[in-house]
């Protein structure tokens, strides 16, 4: 179960978001220490998702927060870098195993794969409004696809759209029909952005007490 779980889409997920920082983000006006830990949260995030998690990640996370605190901004990029190292391997192996499975798969199989992942797809620069669940999905993954948001930060929108079919954020099954809201407002959007960015922990088949106060918010 664990290894059906890894996504097809690790790749997308390793080439969007691990694109480390050494300098000061003008853009989002954060130090580079802040920003290394921000990419460290990212990475790790999706070796989560991934089902890869490495146990001393976001340990060494949680020390570069607090070498930030102090002061030591070198020691909190440092630290930082290392945890985001750690993810991207961890992304590399859980990528290595989801080929081995698909290797696996009868010709039978991946054709039918082949062929829900296409009736997923709208045509080039179309949205969609609905998609069709196939096994390796995830709300993150979902939602970075081009024809659903473009971005994989915004998977709390699918989740709140779906709140009658979906208990829990990180629990989706093969089969369901998610709907896909194409009019969310700016708020909308920056709320479930927010709330994939500061989540916190999470473990498949429980139910967060963040996910819920997002639900009501």
């Amino acid at each position: 179960m664990r290894t059906t779980a890894r996504l097809l889409l690790i790749a997308f997920l390793s080439l969007g978001l691990l694109a480390g920082c050494a300098t000061t983000d003008e853009d989002s006006g954060m130090s580079a220490a802040e920003q290394a830990i921000a990419d460290a949260k990212a990475a790790n995030a999706a070796a989560k998702a991934a089902g890869n998690e490495w146990r001393d990640t976001g340990k060494l996370i949680k020390k570069a927060e607090s070498a930030l605190a102090a002061g030591d901004e070198a020691a909190a990029e440092k630290l930082a870098n290392k945890a985001r190292r750690q993810a991207e391997i961890a992304l590399q192996q859980a990528k290595n195993e989801e080929e081995k499975f698909r290797n696996s798969l009868s010709a039978a199989d991946r054709a039918a794969l082949a062929a829900a992942a296409s009736r997923n797809a709208g045509a080039a620069g179309d949205k969609v409004t609905s998609y069709s669940v196939v096994r390796g999905d995830h709300l993150w993954g979902i939602s970075g696809k081009d024809e659903v948001y473009g971005d994989s930060y915004q998977w709390p929108l699918i989740y709140k759209t779906n709140r009658s079919q979906i208990k829990d954020a990180d629990l989706i099954y093969p089969g369901q029909v998610l709907d896909i809201d194409q009019n969310a407002s700016d708020a909308e959007i920056n709320a479930a952005i927010r709330h994939a960015k500061t989540r916190g922990a999470w473990s498949v088949g429980d139910v967060e007490q963040s996910d819920l106060d997002y639900l009501n918010q």
